[in-house]
């Protein structure tokens, strides 16, 4: 791999290309394997590979063709790449901070591009703000009513040894939510507010009263 990663916010691309992808919500310094086959995110990663390595991951709206877009995104670079025998890339995206879609841009690739602006998430740049001991024992019960809701299980030494911020990424991407749903994790402003929501929406599975809403 080439190029250095970005040493600020003001490092990172505002023109930037665009992989919609349903379901699925890059956080910062949060990691995401994909697995790419398409033409079109082929050559975009080939692209990406050849001058910044960075890439925006942001969902669709809607199944048009092409889809609308959510308003917010997140823009990673590219961590690790591997080529398969069949064709297709193997990439880890680490999360640099989200954006704000200002518009949609002429692009003679297959693949969209956007202007795009970190400012409403500049403090993604900087290590997320600690949970209120009262806050993360509030997620822990949360999390253990939900699994159980749902038979699962977890390594509650791992849950418990997590540091806040990973803890609360991991859940956002691992647990079965609708992709509206993990749009409202993404959005959320810090640290705290996501683990807020994150509690409401196990609640809300349950089926449990909250006094939470969800932005």
């Amino acid at each position: 791999m080439t190029g250095q990663p970005p040493a600020s916010l003001a490092d990172l691309p505002v023109r930037v290309r665009l992989f919609p992808l349903s379901g699925a919500i890059l956080l910062p310094r949060a990691v995401m394997p994909l697995n790419i086959f398409e033409p079109r995110y082929l050559q975009m990663v080939r692209d990406a590979m050849a001058t910044d390595q960075m890439i925006a991951l942001v969902q669709p709206r809607d199944e048009d063709e092409p889809p609308a877009l959510y308003e917010i995104g997140t823009v990673g670079r590219v961590t690790q790449y591997n080529e398969t025998g069949d064709g297709r890339f193997l990439i880890a995206l680490t999360g640099m901070a989200r954006f704000r879609l200002v518009q949609e841009l002429p692009a003679t690739t297959s693949y969209r591009q956007a202007e795009v602006d970190y400012t409403p998430y500049a403090a993604d740049w900087s290590p997320a703000d600690p949970l209120a001991a009262a806050a993360r024992a509030d997620l822990e019960t949360t999390l253990k009513a939900y699994l159980e809701a749902q038979g699962l299980s977890a390594d509650w030494d791992a849950v418990k040894s997590a540091d806040d911020e990973s803890l609360v990424n991991t859940l956002a991407v691992v647990c079965p939510f609708t992709s509206a749903e993990r749009q409202a994790l993404l959005q959320a402003r810090t640290l705290p507010d996501r683990a807020s929501t994150l509690a409401t929406l196990m609640a809300f599975a349950q089926g449990a009263p909250s006094d939470r809403t969800v932005q």
